[in-house]
């Protein structure tokens, strides 16, 4: 009787819909947005119906829905397929996010969708690269959390993406796909791509390419001069190039347009075909590194994230990873190899500064403060390990099949099956031991020693996985020999070099293909890392022991020949040496780069300029001083370079003439200050602007300014270099800063400070 009763028992669990330890899970998957944005100039805020359309892509019946929004949004209200439903508001772990669980009038089975619409108001104190409404521009993009999502980017499965419409209430506003002007002056875009929502709202001259470049739009200043026009037009070129490009690789490009957006906030931004870039990229000689690399990750981006949806665990290895990957392959086509050298070091500096304290690749997402270090970059080594793995043409190939033959979408997990598939155990076990672990990876290599005929150099493999590396050696001679070597995990190995010359040098792993916890003992004669030998070259300038930061420097060059910040700390180190004609040449070199960074431009001429007054030039100083100003990114060149201009200006008496209605306005600004009212502060500062200055201004009780130049540039902004005395609480403090002033209503009005070094 009892078998009977058991047997019984086990037909009945077999008839339940999950097996036991099975967890009913509801998974939503946004299908698309359509959302309509009414911004509210005077009151500061957006209204904004938003309407989600989701499948319950999990296993159990899904009665409730829950989106994010900002912590600032004010919910009005909630309707499911139309009727009005009920909801509760509750926090998340992140402190600027709010949860909201809206109840389903009925159950959704797996599979099944429904629609919800939230009606709901977001407020903006202060303007920021996020979120900003402004007179002179409005912005929102998707990490201010403006529109509402069931998985955010904190969360295992990654931020939703889907296509969208979206209609926006103000003119010359600008978002991704197909843009359609509306009734009142609202324009809306659809986007057929997969992506976030986000619009950007400003004044500017559209720059449209043709022919192959038909599709390709840039959005300069409003007024663009001719260098900013022809800046434009090398950009629109770039952009057309690498659709081209990534249209052979990875199949025809999605028909939407390429939109290429200067802005003085959120540079950096992509989604969809649409960037923003820093205007002043524009006004430089040629497109620089930062630009070159976001230009050819967004139209990558196109194919990889947008045709086909990105999803699930460790998604980052394909939208960040895969994407920069793809973009130095296009990069080293336009530039060559030695020019794309240079964005692998940086690559490989910016990963080292977490190697020690990463995650596996698997399980990062953007909680992690490890993320955009290492996601992107290391993600980007571990796809060239894929590529010498399987072959560049097998793997592009695959590229291909995978963003032609998944309309639905891929996940890490399926993208990696079919990889182990193709590439076998070896390229399974190296997946596994790169996506799923830490980095354990340390290669070693000892100093050659003479054995008759050859040299031999022990190798050692402090990782968990066997790597197959070249190793490289150098005579005396200055011949190269190269040798092909394979190290076990957690082993010793060695390398002959057939040579009776003298090795002066061996190096493993010279590409730096695998990532390691430490690149400072890959080489002998042994030298630092390169992060450790920047910062001791800095420091070495900056304690002026010029004789030790050109040795250090040129050892760190030795080492990375295309490393273009070596190159110009030797320049710098030669100038503090008066070594004028050896530093000029170093300088120029750099300038010269086919694909320069910023930095490298901006301290490149700060460095000719020095030179050029050594020489009582200073017309010629002070031109190089000003294209350092616009190619600085970082508060110490901007700084030297700001106070080196005004210096060479009034040496050759080419300073322009000060603009008077600017002078007025600062010293109106000033005497505003001493009144401390935030009030009288704020009638002078564009609306949302700079409110923590604003707030650290109350109780000052002397505030001395003197307009030493201006400069009105395009998109009606004008730049004020200006010294500043002040005393607050007792404390007095002197300096420089470098306000930004826009035009509001016809007459000036503080929009940003550029630099403000008043100690």
């Amino acid at each position: 009787m009892k078998t009977i009763i058991a047997f019984s028992l086990f037909l009945l669990l077999l008839q339940t819909p999950l097996a036991i330890g099975q967890t009913s899970t509801v998974i939503w998957q946004v299908n698309s947005f359509d959302i309509n944005v009414n911004v509210q100039q005077e009151q500061r805020l957006i209204a904004v119906a938003a309407t989600l359309n989701a499948t319950n892509v999990g296993n159990g019946q899904g009665r409730t829905l829950t989106v994010r929004l900002n912590s600032k949004v004010s919910m009005k209200s909630v309707a499911v397929a139309g009727a009005p439903a009920t909801f509760r508001q509750g926090a998340e772990a992140k402190p600027d996010l709010q949860k909201f669980e809206i109840s389903l009038p009925s159950t959704v089975a797996p599979n099944g969708s429904t629609s919800v619409t939230v009606n709901y108001t977001f407020p903006v104190e202060s303007n920021s690269g996020l979120a900003a409404i402004s007179p002179i521009g409005t912005e929102f993009l998707p990490d201010s959390f403006w529109f509402p999502m069931p998985n955010t980017p904190f969360t295992i499965r990654g931020a939703d993406t889907a296509p969208y419409r979206i209609s926006v209430n103000l003119p010359n506003a600008v978002a991704g796909g197909t843009e359609k002007t509306g009734q009142a002056g609202s324009i809306s875009f659809d986007q057929s791509l997969h992506g976030q929502p986000f619009f950007v709202q400003g004044d500017w001259d559209r720059i449209e390419g043709s022919g192959d470049n038909k599709g390709v739009i840039v959005l300069a200043p409003k007024g663009a001069n001719a260098v900013e026009r022809k800046g434009a037009e090398t950009l629109i070129s770039f952009a057309g190039a690498a659709r081209t490009f990534f249209s052979t690789s990875l199949g025809p490009a999605p028909d939407v347009p390429i939109r290429l957006v200067a802005v003085r906030r959120g540079t950096g931004f992509s989604d969809g075909g649409t960037l923003l870039f820093d205007a002043d990229a524009l006004r430089l000689p040629r497109i620089d590194a930062a630009t070159a690399l976001a230009v050819s990750e967004t139209v990558a981006r196109l194919w990889i994230g947008g045709r086909v949806a990105v999803r699930g665990e460790g998604s980052g290895v394909l939208k960040d990873g895969l994407v920069r990957y793809l973009a130095t392959l296009f990069i080293e086509k336009q530039f060559g190899r030695e020019a794309v050298q240079s964005e692998l070091y940086r690559e490989r500096i910016a990963y080292t500064t977490v190697a020690q304290r990463d995650a596996p690749l698997a399980v990062t997402n953007q909680m992690d403060s490890t993320y955009y270090n290492s996601v992107p970059n290391r993600g980007a080594m571990v796809w060239r390990l894929i590529d010498r793995s399987l072959g560049r043409d097998v793997l592009l190939s695959f590229l291909r099949d995978f963003a032609t033959n998944n309309p639905n979408g891929v996940t890490l997990a399926s993208v990696r099956s079919a990889l182990n598939e193709k590439g076998g155990e070896s390229l399974k076990a190296q997946l596994d031991q790169q996506l799923d672990q830490v980095v354990d990876t340390d290669l070693l290599v000892g100093l050659p020693q003479q054995r008759g005929a050859e040299w031999v150099s022990a190798l050692r493999n402090l990782g968990s996985v066997d790597v197959n590396v070249p190793v490289v050696a150098t005579t005396d001679r200055g011949e190269v020999i190269t040798v092909q070597a394979t190290i076990p995990a957690k082993n010793f190995s060695e390398v002959a070099f057939k040579t009776t010359s003298k090795i002066v040098r061996v190096e493993v792993d010279p590409g730096k293909l695998y990532p390691q916890t430490s690149y400072g003992n890959d080489v002998v004669p042994h030298t630092k890392d390169l992060n450790d030998a920047l910062n001791d070259i800095s420091s070495q300038l900056g304690a002026q022991d010029f004789a030790k930061a050109e040795a250090s420097a040129r050892e760190l060059l030795a080492a990375a020949p295309r490393l273009q910040e070596a190159r110009i700390l030797l320049a710098r180190a030669l100038l503090g040496a008066n070594k004028l004609d050896e530093a000029e040449k170093l300088f120029q070199a750099s300038l010269n780069e086919p694909l320069p960074f910023t930095a490298t431009l901006a301290w490149a001429n700060i460095g000719l300029g020095e030179i050029s007054m050594k020489r009582n030039q200073p017309a010629e100083a002070a031109k190089r001083f000003n294209e350092a100003i616009i190619a600085s990114r970082d508060f110490p060149s901007s700084l030297a370079a700001h106070a080196a201009r005004i210096r060479a200006e009034a040496a050759a008496n080419t300073a322009p003439p000060i603009d008077e209605s600017a002078r007025t306005f600062v010293t109106q600004f000033g005497q505003a200050v001493l009144t401390n009212k935030r009030a009288d502060l704020e009638s002078r500062v564009v609306p949302g602007e700079l409110v923590k200055f604003i707030n650290a201004t109350i109780g000052t009780d002397v505030w001395e300014t003197r307009v030493v130049r201006t400069e009105e540039l395009s998109g009606g902004l004008l730049v004020a270099d200006v010294t500043v005395r002040l005393r607050k609480l007792g404390t007095e403090g002197n300096g420089t800063a470098v306000f930004l002033l826009s035009r509001v209503g016809g007459a000036w009005k503080l929009s940003g400070i550029d630099l403000f070094d008043v100690k």
